[in-house]
């Protein structure tokens, strides 16, 4: 049985297995000058160079409901299904997932494959800066597999909605953690319509999962990284839901068995008047400390 984390000496070994199909979840986040980003797919990096084999699946294309005005929205099953299926991966297939970035992207597709019930599914730790690191060769030829049938068997508790996510603020069993780095779920940075966190929500920079090199912490010090119950009700979330995945990916690993993702997370939450946010910034708690004092 495939790990859900291997290594690039792993996958080298392995590439030319008949059932593994690799694929590349690249998407590049590029800065504007006033602090805000863009997202664009990876599809023209991808072209230039990736691992032997591999596909391209599109987080910006056909992995996503392009109809809503969430990005990143999730598609139905059967269409994620289908997208899958072009690119190779069937019932029977082995599936190497990896990124150019934080492996974030990767996670987030193998959180949405264990959502439509497909559990032979890995990451490559470190993804492609580890690969090419070590001196791995890179490939221009894109990828020819014949499509094959994935079939649709979802875990719909994989992934939180909002009204779920509200409901949970006023459930003690319930545990919302907010991925963002810190700054952010303080509220002294925001990329949303509003600054802040959801009310309640413990905070696990999703970026400490990393080391140096790219590659996730060894599992003694992710375990410190992320505490709590692993058996509770546990949502994580972030901006778009893609650090999230990374979180739910470790969790899974560690154990926790009740994870799911908010995958809108506050692309949807922050432009929502009627979902609540709190703001942690020291302004914030002078302010009501001076009405504490007027009260």
């Amino acid at each position: 049985m495939m790990d859900t984390l291997v290594t690039a000496e792993w996958l080298n070994r392995n590439l030319d297995d008949p059932d593994l199909v690799v694929l590349d979840c690249t998407v590049c986040t590029i800065p504007g000058d006033d602090g805000s980003f863009r997202n664009v797919s990876g599809l023209a990096d991808y072209n230039k160079g990736h691992i032997p084999t591999a596909g391209f699946a599109d987080l910006k294309g056909d992995l996503v409901d392009g109809n809503s005005p969430i990005e990143f929205a999730v598609p139905t099953p059967e269409r994620f299904c289908s997208a899958m299926g072009a690119l190779g991966v069937g019932d029977e297939s082995r599936v190497v997932l990896y990124d150019a970035n934080y492996s974030a992207w990767a996670a987030r597709v193998w959180w949405m494959l264990r959502w439509v019930g497909f559990d032979r599914a890995a990451l490559l730790d470190g993804g492609l800066r580890v690969w090419t690191a070590e001196g791995r060769p890179l490939s221009t030829e894109p990828a020819t597999r014949p499509a094959k049938h994935l079939t649709p068997t979802p875990r719909s508790e994989l992934i939180a909605d909002r009204d779920e996510v509200l409901a949970g603020i006023d459930d003690g069993a319930v545990c919302i953690i907010d991925t963002m780095p810190e700054e952010y779920y303080r509220g002294e940075k925001s990329l949303y319509e509003r600054a802040g966190h959801i009310p309640g929500a413990s905070n696990s920079n999703a970026l400490n999962l990393f080391d140096e090199s790219g590659r996730y912490r060894p599992d003694e010090e992710l375990a410190d990284l992320i505490e709590g119950d692993r058996n509770a009700r546990t949502i994580t979330y972030c901006g778009g839901g893609i650090m999230a995945s990374s979180s739910a990916f470790v969790m899974t690993r560690l154990g926790f068995t009740n994870v799911a993702v908010y995958t809108a997370s506050l692309q949807e939450w922050a432009a929502d008047p009627a979902c609540p946010m709190v703001v942690d910034t020291p302004e914030a708690e002078n302010s009501n400390s001076n009405k504490e004092g007027q009260a």
